[in-house]
């Protein structure tokens, strides 16, 4: 199977209710329909230095910021293909590249104890960042529910809808059960649009009649404000 391997788009966030979720599905409902996988469960592996020196400067808002990761859409065994997955942003742009690898040589190349087996210029980047930043470690698993939604037009219009969002400093594997500390409130859904050019008007009246304003949210940033920062400073509290 070909998978897409470089994107280029905005990315758009919203927090919304599932009461305005089902509001706006009904907006789309003449021109999405949901992707062939339907509801699935995303997991991921995100990787950082000891310090947290990615997601730390990510949460400054900066006009650029990268971060690496490991995505598999269902429960992963050694051999199922997950995704070794470099993002990039900036200026509001997001780039991102990924190559596809059995789960267990993915897992091996990022921790440094395998080349990649793939000759690729994305390889190529990967080993770049991981040279640049060095010694990176798995630092949280972060899974979520995900519905995918494709425009029926000729676009690359798409619009997901992500709940049930779990954060764990534990068991980092994907081949590992759905667990986790909730990073949204209960009910709460995060849509993202994601297009390389404008809205389509009638997504712009459905944000309008729901007052939904964009907002800034990202899933390990959030994990690391109300999770692992504050056990840190408990961390160094206890040794002062």
């Amino acid at each position: 199977m070909a998978f897409q391997t470089v994107f280029k788009r905005y990315e758009l966030k919203y927090l919304l209710t599932e009461q305005q979720k089902q509001r706006i599905l009904q907006a789309m409902a003449p021109y999405m329909e949901l992707d062939e996988y339907g509801r699935t469960t995303i997991r991921n592996i995100y990787f950082d230095t000891d310090t947290y020196r990615l997601v730390r400067h990510s949460i400054e808002k900066p006009a650029y910021k990268e971060k690496l990761r490991i995505r598999s859409y269902t429960q992963a065994e050694p051999g199922s293909t997950v995704f070794v997955e470099l993002k990039k942003k900036y200026r509001h742009v997001v780039y991102k590249r990924r190559i596809s690898l059995p789960e267990e040589e993915a897992m091996e190349w990022v921790l440094g104890e395998q080349h990649c087996p793939k000759d690729t210029q994305i390889a190529e980047e990967v080993d770049y960042f991981l040279e640049y930043y060095e010694n990176l470690r798995p630092t949280v698993f972060l899974s979520y529910e995900r519905e995918a939604y494709f425009t029926k037009e000729p676009s690359d219009f798409r619009v997901t809808f992500d709940d049930t969002i779990l954060c764990r400093r534990e068991d980092l594997s994907l081949e590992s059960e759905v667990y986790g500390t909730p990073l949204l409130p209960e009910s709460t859904v995060l849509m993202e649009i994601k297009c390389s050019g404008g809205i389509p008007m009638w997504m712009t009246h459905a944000l309008s009649k729901e007052r939904l304003y964009k907002t800034s949210f990202s899933k390990y940033g959030t994990a690391y404000q109300t999770m692992i920062f504050p056990t840190l400073t408990q961390e160094v509290s206890r040794h002062a």
